[in-house]
């Protein structure tokens, strides 16, 4: 059963029964992985070897290719770091943005500032860096534009449940520098605050734990999904990544980055995978491979970028990594265990070796580069 013990709010006694369950979970797997063999040494050549392969089958294999939905969106971010890690462009991301019209998505529906919506302007922005075609950030800037106008106005809540996090916040810090616009900087730390600090109450992280619960459903239980923590920590890692170190949002970001890698750390599963749930290693039990690679790519960019101590978290991102490779690729580059479209641990269960999809594939290829620089 998925564990759903809701804990008593404001009660000590309730805060240290979920830390103390997370941290026998945290020495079991701890002291399994030190017994764990040391993987072969990994290399620039066979980790680009690899990412080319899985890029390719999903190139000539994936569903629904086409619209700019979140998780083609995801998908093209990964190739683009796969064809900048490789130095050879395979013509992928440019023309189906040019076929998009480099416009977002959009439904009365969801509201106007949906999040997920919104990730594929991060997709726009990383073309900048090969082609820079008339009106390609104009729907992008409208869009925020919009937003930053609706939160001043008494708006803040729409970074409601965690995935949100990665779908529009590298978007905002990024137009921001790129546009000297404080005020969309400002704006990024008004909804990112509701979301850790006010959302369900009293926000989604946890920070007697280190994790974030997915949505307002889901804070006060045990139950901190593995994707919807690789959204958050990837959407750090993003940001951290162009914020200049003397901008005062900075400390925040990092922080809650620091203590999500410190948890993380501690809950890998032997095989270099994380489960489903992060809360509980029975529930649901078994690699899964979208919140693998998120992780991956968010803690080997901190080993680069100088955050993470390399002897602490280069075994954990080179063993995740060996998982991924010796369990999820298969011989003929599909790239298997990925949870489908899902908000819980308990969705599309089991997971199966030929599960895939966009996201996980995209999030693969941005861990490989990562690794790729490490192993440089």
């Amino acid at each position: 059963m998925r564990l759903r013990n809701v804990l008593k709010a404001g009660t000590a006694a309730a805060t240290v029964a979920l830390v103390g369950a997370l941290l026998v979970g945290i020495s079991h797997s701890a002291g399994a992985a030190t017994a764990a063999a040391a993987s072969p040494k990994l290399t620039k050549a066979d980790i680009l070897k690899t990412m080319k392969l899985v890029d390719d089958y999903w190139v000539k294999n994936g569903t629904n290719l086409a619209p700019p939905t979140w998780q083609n969106s995801t998908f093209h971010v990964g190739n683009l770091a796969f064809v900048t890690a490789g130095g050879v462009s395979n013509h992928v991301t440019h023309p189906w943005a040019q076929k998009n019209k480099y416009q977002l998505m959009s439904d009365p529906k969801k509201g106007q500032f949906f999040p997920d919506f919104e990730a594929v302007g991060e997709v726009y922005l990383d073309l900048l860096a090969f082609h820079q075609d008339p009106g390609q950030l104009t729907a992008l800037r409208n869009r925020i534009n919009a937003e930053v106008a609706s939160v001043d106005a008494g708006h803040v809540d729409y970074w409601n449940y965690v995935d949100a996090l990665n779908m529009a916040m590298p978007s905002f810090a990024r137009l921001g520098l790129l546009d000297s616009k404080d005020a969309d900087l400002a704006t990024m730390q008004t909804l990112f605050n509701y979301t850790e600090k006010v959302a369900g109450g009293h926000g989604l992280f946890s920070e007697s734990v280190g994790l974030w619960w997915r949505d307002s459903k889901y804070v006060n239980t045990t139950t901190f999904w593995s994707r919807g923590n690789g959204w958050a920590m990837m959407a750090l890692a993003k940001v951290l990544n162009v914020l200049p170190a003397n901008d005062p949002r900075r400390a925040e970001y990092l922080r809650v980055y620091l203590k999500m890698a410190s948890t993380l750390k501690g809950i890998q599963r032997p095989d270099g995978f994380w489960n489903p749930d992060l809360g509980d290693p029975k529930d649901f039990p078994g690699p899964e491979t979208s919140g693998t690679a998120f992780f991956t790519f968010a803690m080997a960019w901190g080993i680069n970028a100088g955050i993470l101590p390399k002897a602490t978290y280069r075994p954990v991102v080179e063993k995740a990594w060996q998982g991924m490779v010796t369990k999820s690729v298969r011989s003929n580059g599909l790239l298997g265990r990925v949870q489908l479209v899902a908000q819980r641990p308990s969705d599309h269960q089991p997971i199966k070796s030929t599960d895939t999809a966009a996201y996980g594939v995209g999030g693969f290829l941005l861990a490989g580069s990562q690794l790729v620089t490490l192993e440089s």
